[in-house]
Order: C-alpha cells, then structure tokens, then sequence
C-alpha cells in the first residue's frame, strides 16, 4: 500500500477518534508515521532538532495496533447499538436465531488471536499518548474517567488502564444484611428461579442450556436440587397418603399428629446473568460474605460475549472459558462464574495469583476435564466479606451468579436490561 494512501486513512481515523479534543500535534505525528513507518524498525520515543522544526513522535507498533483495535471496535459497538436501539422502539424482543457469522467464529484461532492481544495491550504506551488513548476509549465505550484511581500518565499499558481501580467510596456497598449486591457493573440480561428437569438458566428468548453444564459435573448444586425434589416428592406422598385413610381413623388418632411438612425453610435456587461492556469497570467484587470452598477452571472456548453472539451461538456461556468459585452464605449454596471473551479473554484471581488463564492447550478437543483447586480442605474455605475485590476481567465479560434464598420472600430488585453498578442489591428478603 502507497505511503500517501495511508496517510490518508490515518487523518480520517484520527480526526473521529480525537474528535473534541485540542490533538493536531498528534494528527502530524501520525501522518509522518505513515509515511516512515515503512523503513522505521522500532522505537519507543520521539526525536527532533530541539527547534520545533520538523519535529514527529514515531508511534511503536503496539500503540499503532491499539488504535486500531479501538476503532475496530467503537464501529462495531455504534452498528449494534443502532440495530437494538431499533428493536427496543419497536417493542420486539430478539429471539435465538444462529446465523453464519456464529458458524464462521467456530472455525477461527480465537484463543491465539486473544493472546496476540493480549501481549499488544500489556505493552508500554508513551506517556504523551497515554491521556489522548484513554480519553478516546472513554468517549467510545462511554467510561467515566473521573472515578479512576490515578491519574492517566500512570496506566502504562491498555491492559493496566482496562483493570484500573476506581477512588475510594466510587462503588459504595448496600448496607443491608437481607441483600446480595452485583458484584460487577454491567447490564442485566436475565434473572430468575432455576426449577424444573435439568436447572435451565435462559441465555436468550429461545434457548436455555443446564446450570450443571456451566457450574461442572461435581457442583454442589447437584445435592441441592436433589434434596428438594426428594423432600416435595416426599411431602406430597405423606399428604396421598394422610388423605387416603378414612375418617374415622383420623378422628380416633392423637391429636399430636400434624401432616409432616419438613421444619426447615424452604430455600429456592436463583440465578442472575451481567454482561460486562468494554467501558464498564471490571473488576469483580464479592456479592455477599460467603466462604469459597472451591475453584474450577474450564479452558474453553472464546467466542464474544456481546447481545449479537448471545442471540447467534449455542451454549456460548458454558463453551467460553470460565473460572468457577464454588461455596456456602448463610442461606445455603453460593457460586459465581466469571466467564471470559474475545480479545485477551483472561482473567485474574486475586484470590488465587498464581492462576493462569488462556494458556495454549495440548489437547485439540474442548472436553477436557476441569482443573480444579480445593481451598483448605478440612472445609474452613476462603472467608470472602461482601464487597472485597475477588477477581478481574481482561475485556468485555460476564459473570452468572447462583445461589440459594429464602423461596418464602425473596425477590429480585432488578429487571432484565437495567443498568447496575457494583455494590447496588440485585435482591432483597425479610429475614429473621
């Protein structure tokens, strides 16, 4: 490709990305990019005369590569936004429909183009860019940058400023004993009870697929379902069989007997799924004080994880690799998935440093078995108190949360498509 015929491209991409903002030193420097990049071999700062003339910042590789992507991806999140926003107003709900793009994703490297990724985000960036990129992905990906923990000029690479914390008191916690929080801010895109053959958690209208296949063969949620289908089986045929025996049998009994419903509350199953966009703050906090007894690593797949791929791939939540924490609240089983994407697509513990995800694999097939981490054995676990920063997400995610609560009065304080932040209740119940 001609050097001008670059150069050209660069201006045009330049001026949508720095728009509103007072950049044309920056505009110059990537013209002459442009034309020297071809004979360039590396560098990682500026040079001039020391007089201002003829002066250009020669842009490394990987800052060239950022830009990019970020383009790339601002286009790709202006076009769906625009298709949803279209069906909102038309009052239609998307309903699971595979498509050829859903096929095409099943057929490319995506695990190694994550990883690519991923070593060109975790690069430095020249400290004088760092502001303009970072405000650029802000104003992309609608990110507020005022709640940010350190000034811009810090986060030396995309992959340090995506992970960044925020200010002291940004993402207060609800106060209430009687509630789970988000553990993450994102979007709501389902809620519900799990009941019913096979524990089915709806990733779109039209398709569900098993809690027991995203959790993993050995969950806990296993003996749980099983328990309460066992003591509804056994309360309904105690109630037959009180029914059955004739009056006067049950008018000369004691008086002592009482149908024999079990004295244990009822606790239901519940499940909430957030999506995480590129410009949410993504770090993963802690829903509610539990201890986490174990954790499951499933190197899956990384297909996206955005509204078109949620619509368009089956059972993407449980192919896509994921890091399962596993344990007991006080009202009984308690697990949060954090599911990787494209695009990086790791995801770091904090609980767990030492923890390595998207590794390149050995085996071709995606059924391999879990690797799976018992924390403390003797079944203590890991005390997590609500609202402690569990993990973190390398681009946009999603975590599913399961858990049990009071069938008798719990309820969601949320509906699918609302927007929530971390530390905000998802669900509320009485108590005692």
């Amino acid at each position: 490709m001609k050097p001008y015929r670059v150069s050209q491209r660069w201006s045009l991409f330049s001026h949508h990305l720095f728009k509103g903002h007072r950049v044309q030193s920056h505009y110059l420097r990537i013209d002459n990019l442009a034309r020297k990049l071809h004979s360039a071999r590396s560098s990682i700062g500026g040079g001039g005369n020391g007089n201002g003339e003829g002066n250009f910042f020669l842009v490394p590789g990987a800052t060239v590569a950022t830009l990019l992507m970020l383009g790339f991806l601002h286009a790709r999140r202006l076009y769906e936004d625009k298709k949803v926003d279209d069906v909102k107003e038309k009052g239609i709900e998307l309903e699971f429909s595979p498509d050829v793009k859903a096929t095409f994703l099943r057929l490319l490297p995506l695990r190694s183009i994550s990883r690519v990724w991923g070593y060109l985000a975790s690069l430095d960036i020249p400290v004088r860019l760092r502001p303009s990129i970072y405000k650029a992905w802000a104003r992309a990906f609608h990110a507020d940058l005022e709640e940010a923990a350190l000034p811009l000029e810090e986060y030396t690479s995309l992959q340090d400023f995506f992970i960044r914390s925020l200010k002291s008191g940004s993402r207060p916690i609800d106060p209430d004993s009687n509630c789970l929080v988000s553990p993450v801010d994102g979007t709501v895109l389902r809620h519900g009870e799990l009941s019913g053959p096979g524990a089915l958690i709806e990733q779109v209208k039209g398709f569900s697929y098993s809690a027991y296949s995203l959790l993993g063969a050995t969950t806990f949620l296993h003996e749980i379902v099983d328990m309460d289908a066992l003591e509804e089986h056994s309360e309904h045929s105690s109630a037959e069989e009180l029914h059955k025996k004739s009056w006067w049998r049950i008018s000369l009994a004691s008086p002592k007997i009482r149908h024999p419903i079990s004295a244990r509350p009822r606790k239901g199953v519940y499940y909430c799924v957030l999506y995480l966009s590129l410009g949410d703050y993504h770090r993963v906090h802690s829903p509610v004080d539990w201890q986490v007894l174990l954790r499951r690593h499933f190197s899956g797949r990384l297909f996206p994880l955005n509204k078109r791929a949620t619509r368009t791939i089956r059972n993407l939540h449980i192919e896509n690799e994921r890091v399962i924490l596993e344990g007991r609240w006080r009202e009984g089983f308690m697990a949060m998935a954090a599911i990787g994407a494209t695009n990086i697509g790791s995801i770091k513990l904090y609980i767990e440093p030492e923890l390595k995800t998207n590794r390149p694999k050995r085996q071709i097939l995606h059924t391999e078995p879990p690797d799976e981490k018992i924390y403390e054995p003797e079944g203590v676990g890991l005390m997590i108190k609500k609202g402690e920063e569990v993990a973190a997400f390398n681009m946009g995610s999603t975590v599913v949360l399961v858990f049990q609560a009071p069938v008798s009065d719990f309820h969601f304080c949320i509906r699918s498509g609302d927007r929530i932040k971390a530390g905000e209740a998802i669900g509320r119940w009485t108590g005692s």
